[in-house]
């Protein structure tokens, strides 16, 4: 089973496509990821066309189409301090565009990511802002891992193939992302992502030069192969039978949470985030991340690590369990493939803004809410809130966000109320570090949410309505127009092929 993860929702056929030919926008875009193991970018030449008639009809991709795809290369450190090495990233990006053919200020669009232990190094955000100023608009973000598992589900076709029907039900489907220091497990159902989780399990926790002597040991690494009485330090040497046995354990230690097992206490204290809480029956599992490439039997050589070995087994332990294994559309370059969309909408007039001066705001990141349960309380409210800050890891009042939420319910007065105390009672840091409370909704509700906010002690306030944006989006909010009193909005959106 292939999966597929075009974003386009079918308008190369539609009637309404064949309408808005006439009113397309070309961009050329980069993706650039920095992970723990690897580094790798691709360019992209994206057209979107208008999703209707109306003159402020926001756009939507109809095609994409990868013109360059860089060799994957090991991330460099600088061994001394374990940091990224800026010159040698820099290097081997301009390397990829003269080889794509492109010159930096031809580039439209954008995104910079940087996962696993590459986001943890003192150095990541000066690179990604110094890459940013040098190769036009891009959004820039330091992954945690959630929000890898998120990346990697949209990557890799899981989201979208979700959408699709199984005996009368939509698919529950493990997207499992599996790299070089750690692996990112999403639960998607629907189109949605149910559920996400991390744990220290990768092809590169440790690894080995020419010579067969280790050159890195992650700690994760040593503790697993202490369960299994080997010396793993930087100097020593595996054998070729002790390397197979710490993939096996690390395998078998993926496969606790795959399938649900009560979790080892080795299995505990390698967790970097709480283990799923689902306990049901999963229809599919696709795998992405560069152990992937082993598992699908894309890659036969040798990187000086494990993943061949962890491959191996994940593939067996997967065929004996007898979950179907989907394929996906990308494997390695699930976490950022293309880069970035770029649409500009305009809000409705019925916006509230509580102090004009807080605008224009830039690369703000976006939160979309999934459908609030019923009844809609201040209770159920705040918990969506913050489960949606969890699943991209945000930390609450630590940067702007804005709070994107779909507007399914009627605008009576008590509803208005139980959803501004509840978005009150989620933001507590927000409120207190004075950054304004950024909502946008789909519908034209933004000037009665705004008021009520105002009457209920919220001081700054910016609600804007008749926006639509994805999961993974970042926002920049224009001035107000003083003929319309609407703003321009630019939504930048990590988009997938």
């Amino acid at each position: 089973m292939h999966l597929d993860c075009e974003e386009d929702q079918g308008l190369e056929t539609s009637e309404e496509f064949q309408n808005t030919m006439g009113e397309r926008l070309e961009f050329k875009s980069v993706g650039i990821d920095i992970g723990s193991s690897t580094t790798h970018l691709m360019f992209s030449r994206l057209v979107l066309a208008r999703r209707g008639r109306e003159y402020f009809s926001g756009y939507t991709v109809v095609s994409r189409e990868v013109v360059y795809r860089s060799p994957v290369i090991l991330t460099p450190f600088i061994q001394e301090n374990s940091l990224v090495d800026a010159a040698q990233v820099r290097n081997f990006i301009n390397k990829g565009y003269a080889e794509a053919g492109f010159l930096p200020d031809q580039i439209d669009t954008g995104a910079v990511v940087t996962t696993g232990e590459a986001a943890k190094k003192e150095n990541t955000a000066a690179i990604i802002n110094l890459l940013a100023l040098d190769a036009g608009k891009f959004v820039c973000a330091a992954a945690g891992p959630n929000m890898e598992a998120v990346l990697a589900a949209h990557g890799s076709g899981a989201v979208k193939h979700s959408l699709k029907h199984h005996e009368g039900d939509h698919e529950t489907i493990l997207n499992v992302d599996i790299g070089g220091g750690t692996s990112k497990i999403a639960l998607v159902k629907g189109g949605s992502i149910l559920e996400t989780c991390a744990i220290n399990v990768g092809s590169r926790l440790v690894a080995w030069n020419e010579e067969g002597i280790l050159t890195r040991v992650e700690e994760a690494g040593a503790c697993v192969a202490a369960s299994l009485g080997l010396k793993a330090e930087v100097g020593e040497e595996l054998s070729p039978e002790e390397r197979e046995a710490l993939a096996e354990k690390l395998a078998e230690l993926l496969f606790e949470i795959i399938t649900q097992k009560d979790l080892s206490a080795l299995a505990r204290s390698l967790m970097i985030t709480e283990e799923l809480a689902y306990r049901g029956p999963i229809d599919l599992v696709v795998y992405s991340g560069g152990v992937a490439e082993f598992i699908y039997g894309e890659e036969g050589r040798s990187f000086g690590d494990l993943g061949a070995w962890v491959g191996k087994s994940i593939q067996r332990r997967q065929g004996q369990w007898g979950v179907a294994t989907g394929l996906p559309a990308e494997r390695i370059r699930a976490t950022v493939i293309g880069a970035s969309q770029y649409t500009v909408q305009v809000s409705g007039n019925t916006i509230f803004l509580s102090d004009p001066e807080i605008l224009p705001l830039h690369s703000v990141r976006v939160v979309k809410l999934p459908p609030f349960p019923n009844p809609l309380t201040r209770q159920n409210v705040a918990a969506t809130v913050r489960k949606s800050l969890q699943l991209l890891d945000i930390g609450e009042g630590e940067e702007k966000t804005a709070i994107a939420v779909t507007w399914d319910q009627d605008p009576d007065c008590l509803r208005l109320h139980e959803f501004a105390e509840g978005i009150k009672m989620a933001l507590p840091g927000t409120l207190a570090a004075g950054l304004p409370l950024l909502l946008v909704f789909d519908n034209d509700v933004g000037k009665l949410i705004g008021h009520v906010l105002s009457e209920i002690g919220v001081s700054s306030v910016v609600a804007i309505d008749n926006i639509h944006v994805g999961q993974l989006s970042y926002i920049d909010i224009g001035q107000q127009l003083t003929t319309t009193n609407a703003v321009p909005v630019t939504v930048k959106s990590l988009i997938f092929r």
